[in-house]
């Protein structure tokens, strides 16, 4: 059984089911991986900027990814006046630097890198996980992804659109994996 790490990017993830008109069940994702694609997930992280003045429904959902097996990674949103910015302080943060060096720093964790975002700053992350042996997937909006990206997987770029069967959020509970965990590491004990 192949070992998957997941590695979402959540600002490009927010974007793309504003324009899918759904949200992801994070907790489907990973059974996705589970049982559709009969892969047993390493680790799977979420990362994020935060206002570190907002409550609410951010650490809600914070709480939620935390509890469904994620690991948060989070950097304050920094205020900056730049150029040609008519809002005043433009608000951005940059995570690609901690996806890449996560994905690097636990290579011996997965057989498969599995990365939803369709940005342009992965493609030489792909290039050199595919130079180690890796077998590198991404997950995006086509329409949302860049063309560098796109190029550099070849076949292993897979359309969100596709997805929404397996990974939509619905009104009701998320439903658990057909077996019961999350990682699917087979020690789940037997419930009867």
């Amino acid at each position: 059984m192949e070992r998957v790490s997941i590695f979402v990017d959540g600002a490009n993830m927010y974007y793309a089911q504003k324009r899918l008109g759904w949200f992801i069940d994070y907790r489907k994702l990973l059974c996705y991986f589970r049982t559709t694609l009969g892969m047993k997930v390493a680790d799977a992280y979420y990362y994020t900027a935060v206002d570190p003045n907002a409550k609410g429904r951010d650490a809600t959902f914070h709480d939620y990814l935390l509890h469904s097996g994620y690991v948060l990674r989070t950097r304050p949103i920094k205020g900056c006046c730049g150029e040609g910015r008519e809002d005043v302080p433009w608000e951005r943060i940059e995570l690609a630097v901690d996806i890449v060096m996560d994905a690097l720093l636990t290579i011996d964790h997965y057989d498969v890198c599995a990365i939803l975002s369709g940005d342009g700053n992965f493609e030489r992350l792909v290039e050199t996980l595919r130079a180690k042996g890796k077998k590198v997937m991404v997950f995006a909006h086509p329409e949302m992804t860049a063309r560098e990206l796109r190029i550099a997987l070849g076949p292993n770029f897979h359309d969100l659109r596709d997805m929404e069967r397996f990974i939509a959020r619905t009104d009701r509970a998320p439903e658990p994996c057909p077996d019961k965990t999350i990682y699917g590491d087979g020690n789940s004990e037997s419930h009867g």
